[in-house]
């Protein structure tokens, strides 16, 4: 049986003529079968032979609502499966300050890490000068894959000021079994009150991607964060690379 035979809601009434065109129109109805839970994460989509059957229209169209699908972060289109529905991304407002682990507990996902690298080692240039470090003195990095529910989201190198560990440091162990915050809080009596961040895009590198299971190359959103003590003192130093089709920062704005 096809997919079409199921005769989901999606197919059951033909396009309107008029200005909307027609490609548009079977995303919308795509999209909202999504949203309604028709297709679930993991299904497979109609395929464009399966549009052009339902609508009677070119195979053009068909690739054309699919790719707009794509470009939303909703599917993917893989090479023998077709186009997969996506899990919704995850939303992070950009003016709240919180922990990786925080942000996915309150969304209903499960935080989990799989630490790589904790050492101390000599910064670089840009960590050096966020963190007030001089070039001899090394800093405490941290690199680790970032997963909820077990699906990597994002990985992080952190940079850590030895000002604020005074000589102690976490061990893979324990940041794999938790929050950095948490744990500078625990032991080291740090709490951050205040972060900068600047938001931008790179391509995955052929670690990046075979970490975060995506395509080389693919586009990514990197945030680079300086966190700071109640009194201002450099604690954190991070730059976070995420999935763009599981993660996007939002914020509210008004007009002045």
């Amino acid at each position: 049986m096809t997919i079409l035979q199921s005769l989901m809601p999606w197919d059951e009434e033909a396009l309107s003529p008029g200005p909307v065109p027609l490609w548009f129109q079977i995303a919308e109805r795509l999209r909202a079968a999504i949203v309604a839970g028709e297709f679930k994460p993991g299904d497979p989509l109609p395929s464009e032979a399966d549009i052009n059957a339902a609508f009677r229209v070119s195979r053009t169209t068909a690739r054309a609502s699919l790719d707009r699908l794509r470009q939303e972060g909703l599917i993917s289109r893989q090479s023998g499966r077709g186009s997969i529905v996506l899990r919704p991304r995850v939303d992070q407002p950009v003016n709240e300050l919180a922990s990786f682990a925080e942000d996915m507990r309150r969304r209903g996902l499960r935080p989990s890490y799989a630490t790589f690298d904790a050492t101390w080692y000599p910064p670089t240039a840009e960590v050096a000068e966020a963190l007030a470090l001089s070039p001899d003195s090394p800093g405490f990095m941290i690199r680790r894959l970032l997963l909820a529910d077990d699906e990597p989201m994002g990985m992080s190198v952190c940079w850590l000021s030895p000002a604020v560990l005074g000589g102690s440091a976490p061990t893979p162990e324990e940041l794999d079994r938790g929050s950095l915050y948490a744990w500078l809080a625990e032991h080291c009596s740090a709490h951050i009150a205040s972060a900068h961040e600047f938001i931008e895009a790179a391509n995955a590198d052929t670690d990046m991607a075979r970490r975060l299971q995506v395509a080389q190359g693919t586009a990514l959103l990197v945030a680079r964060r300086l966190s700071r003590t109640a009194d201002g003192t450099p604690i954190e130093y991070v730059v976070m690379h995420y999935r763009a089709d599981r993660y996007r920062f939002s914020i509210d704005l008004t007009r002045p």
